[in-house]
């Protein structure tokens, strides 16, 4: 019998809690939604828990939980008032914009400090239809871990299209070198050969390929680079 009035208690709790978690978040805004910035991500983590255990434990006073659920909605509130209004203090609670990639190169340096991947960065450039690095001018992560790009003029499709103006066709590249390793999947795939591609290297003047941080291959056989030591960032710098 006590079971089944604690099941009671667990289903009266979701009927009432639910409500009022919505009512706080629509209160809160679309920001805490759709861009889930670190604080954001922290409050929505924050209240999950708080309503996750009121749920699961009968033993929990239920007013609390509904006080802390409104507190942490109203501290949500205050801090992105104060947010908008003083810069410094945003920039203090989240993270900065910033550029992994720059005229078809990787900014290796700002790749590491986020700890993202070269395969974090392709995925998302494929995202957006974009499937050869050359083709990107400036791509940042932004502070919602979104990435923003930004192509080569040239590469500006639905103007070129407008004027009548065929393409030129690259087709696809693909990673044929990643932090020095050669994918001979890749070169297989298209018919060549590892010592194609030291002699490719070595007409370019590159002898050791421990210094390449990523290198792609397309349909035209046309390599393109990224070195180790492409450690710089855009300038001027990129704030929110």
């Amino acid at each position: 019998m006590e079971t089944i009035k604690e099941i009671f208690i667990v289903f009266g709790r979701i009927i009432t809690i639910l409500p009022l978690l919505l009512i706080v978040t629509l209160f809160m805004g679309k920001r805490s939604i759709g861009e889930l910035p670190v604080f954001d991500f922290l409050i929505i983590l924050t209240l999950g828990a708080v309503v996750g255990a009121d749920i699961a434990d009968p033993n929990i006073r239920h007013i609390h939980t509904a006080a802390a659920v409104i507190a942490i909605g109203l501290l949500q509130k205050v801090i992105s008032r104060i947010v908008i209004k003083k810069r410094k203090i945003g920039k203090l609670i989240t993270f900065e914009p910033t550029a992994v990639v720059k005229n078809g190169t990787f900014l290796v340096g700002n790749l590491r400090r986020l700890s993202y991947s070269i395969d974090n960065i392709l995925q998302m450039l494929r995202e957006k239809d974009i499937f050869d690095i050359k083709d990107v001018e400036l791509a940042i992560v932004e502070a919602n871990g979104k990435l923003t790009v930004y192509k080569q003029s040239n590469k500006a499709s639905v103007t070129i299209e407008d004027l009548g103006i065929e393409k030129k066709h690259a087709g696809i590249a693909y990673p044929v070198i990643i932090e020095g390793e050669i994918y001979q999947s890749v070169l297989t795939d298209m018919n060549l050969s590892e010592k194609w591609l030291r002699n490719e290297l070595q007409k370019k003047g590159i002898n050791n390929m421990d210094g390449i941080f990523f290198a792609s291959i397309n349909e035209h056989h046309e390599l393109h680079f990224s070195f180790e030591n492409d450690l710089t960032t855009t300038e001027p710098e990129i704030l929110h």
